[in-house]
């Protein structure tokens, strides 16, 4: 398995491949001493007391829809807005007065012009891989999100475990994507 000889590589700070790559994303990463490396697991992060579950998507839906939706506290992406990270360049919490069910989940928006234009092509809003670690599911397996560490690539939104993992996401994002592409859905069953 190949990500059994990748990882290794990755925690010594060593890369195999590395390109450029127009993206949007959140603020610039602060490199710290210690790395934080996302687990094979779909538990929340060690500081969240929260559990993210695969959602099964409702299979009379069109094919736009998603294998599987990261859930926190009961709704997608722990809650953020997916519409924001387009119109606004930033992570935007959601509200629970403003919903809309998709994909065997929850969405939540900031407001009610948010959620009109996600329900109107939610395929276009709603981030790759289901909302799940866009660099965990490249790597083989799903893991929680922090949604304020994203990027938004060739128009599609992408999440990542911590701002460390996006360091790591971001050092090849075309690779990372092709991976992750072949990856999923299988990871999220």
């Amino acid at each position: 398995m190949r990500s059994m000889f990748v990882l290794p590589l990755l925690l010594a700070g060593l890369t195999i491949a590395s390109c450029g790559s127009s993206a949007t994303s959140s603020a610039p990463v602060e490199e710290t001493e210690t790395t934080s490396v996302a687990e094979p697991a779909t538990d929340a992060s060690p500081t969240d007391t929260t559990t993210a579950e695969p959602v099964a998507a409702d299979s009379t839906e069109n094919s736009a829809a998603l294998a599987a939706v990261y859930v926190q506290d009961a709704v997608a992406i722990a809650g953020a807005d997916p519409v924001a990270y387009f119109t606004e360049g930033a992570y935007v919490p959601g509200s629970a007065e403003f919903t809309h069910e998709w994909s065997g989940a929850t969405w939540q928006f900031a407001s009610a012009a948010n959620r009109d234009t996600f329900a109107s092509n939610p395929a276009q809003y709603a981030p790759q891989y289901g909302g799940f670690c866009a660099w965990a599911v490249s790597q083989g397996y799903t893991a929680a999100i922090d949604p304020t560490a994203w990027s938004i690539v060739d128009d599609k939104l992408y999440l990542n475990y911590d701002a460390n993992i996006q360091a790591r996401w971001e050092r090849d994002i075309p690779g990372n994507i092709a991976q992750a592409d072949a990856n999923w859905p299988a990871v999220a069953q």
